[in-house]
């Protein structure tokens, strides 16, 4: 049976040797997967490309007409380019409405305890548990085109209106402003007023950043591209073997 989650390493698609004197521009692709991860050469260094598209399904599964991302795929390839080590880094590529907390923050987690260079980069959107995603790098960038909302928990489903509902959200939304403090330069205080603003969203709360706004705030660290972001990985690795 074909294991999608480990063929970088298996015998029959061996790691080919990395190009002798290859310029900064010289990417090329080594492996490309059916669930939209893709390990690259760049300059040398194997470099892992991870995307996190549409919506982060949880333990349900979403319909079939729904772009998702599925932790179940994940998980086990952030350790796979952890325990590789012929991958050199990680790039995080982002483009998401944003889904399950709990899948969410368990992605992001496993990311930000990595060894490895990491880089995230948001294209489109890093809406909602996309924020927490894309802090989890050890370096952000986010292009000027894109977005980032910031809004306070929600919950599909049957709801009881007794004061431990109530109670939950809290503590799931401290779950999410913990860790997303604590991977960038945003401050708590502040992070609480971008999620409980009311005069920005009809018929909600929140707030809609664009790419310069989520640098300013703190939340993601430059407004950069592809190329920024890969060049910073390149940094990072060799920063790291030195």
């Amino acid at each position: 049976m074909r294991n999608i989650y480990n063929d970088f390493t298996t015998p029959a698609q061996p790691v080919p040797e990395a190009p002798q004197g290859g310029s900064d521009e010289d990417v090329q692709n080594s492996n490309t997967d059916g669930d939209g991860s893709v390990t690259v050469n760049k300059n040398g260094n194997y470099i892992h490309c991870l995307t996190i598209i549409g919506q982060v399904e949880g333990h349900y599964t979403l319909p079939q007409n729904s772009k998702t991302t599925k932790y179940e795929h994940i998980i086990p390839r952030i350790v796979m380019v952890e325990e590789n080590p012929d991958i050199k880094g990680l790039l995080l590529i982002l483009n998401t409405v944003g889904g399950d907390i709990e899948a969410g923050l368990a992605i992001a987690e496993l990311i930000a305890g990595m060894s490895k260079p990491t880089a995230s980069l948001v294209l489109g959107g890093g809406h909602s548990i996309g924020v927490p995603l894309s802090v989890s790098a050890k370096k952000s960038f986010i292009v000027q085109s894109a977005a980032m909302t910031i809004h306070p928990i929600r919950l599909n489903g049957v709801v009881l209106g007794v004061p431990q509902t109530l109670d939950y959200f809290n503590k799931m939304e401290e779950r999410v402003t913990r860790f997303v403090c604590a991977n960038s330069n945003i401050k708590r205080k502040r992070f609480h007023e971008l999620m409980k603003k009311t005069d920005e969203l009809v018929l909600d709360m929140g707030t809609v950043l664009s790419g310069e706004e989520a640098v300013k705030e703190g939340i993601i660290d430059k407004v950069g591209n592809l190329s920024d972001a890969l060049s910073d990985l390149c940094d990072q690795i060799s920063s790291k073997e030195k």
